[in-house]
């Protein structure tokens, strides 16, 4: 690896992006984040028809909207977890962010979505390539969807 980047403590999906990233020539990266971008999900019809549904990021400066559900919450940390972004393609850096939380936490354990650290965003050695406050909006899509996967185990067990 051409950086010290830490994926141990990562779920597997998302410690194989942060290695691509870090593999990845600095020059090249923001187009790897470009690529995110492209391939973010398209929002499911159940969503689109009905974006009172959807949570705004308020931390980004595009206007993106998540949703974050969790299967038989009853299981508590085992529950899967899936998450549905909405970002418009004139702001690629945050769909690229989209994307990445996307591809590597969607279908994970609410355990695993929760065990992501805080500083996931600079481990992907964009530093150079991207704003701190373009970094500081994916920190807050990530919080937003552990305060959301938290809250819908939560409910269910404490209860």
């Amino acid at each position: 690896m051409s950086e010290d980047i830490v994926t141990s403590d990562l779920p597997e999906s998302l410690a194989e992006i942060v290695t691509d990233f870090a593999e990845t020539e600095p020059s090249e990266r923001l187009q790897l984040l470009l690529e995110f971008s492209s391939e973010l999900p398209e929002l499911p019809a159940r969503f689109a028809d009905h974006p009172e549904l959807l949570e705004p990021v308020p931390e980004c400066q595009s206007p993106i909207f998540l949703v974050t559900e969790v299967d038989d919450p009853e299981q508590g940390e085992q529950a899967t977890v899936r998450l549905h972004f909405s970002a418009p393609p004139e702001a690629p850096t945050t769909r690229g962010f989209a994307g990445i939380l996307s591809e590597g936490l969607d279908g994970q354990s609410a355990e695993a979505v929760l065990s992501v650290p805080a500083d996931l965003p600079l481990r992907l050695s964009l530093t150079e390539a991207v704003s701190p406050l373009r970094l500081r909006g994916m920190s807050g899509m990530l919080s937003r969807i552990q305060r959301q996967v938290s809250e819908r185990i939560g409910k269910i067990t404490s209860a």
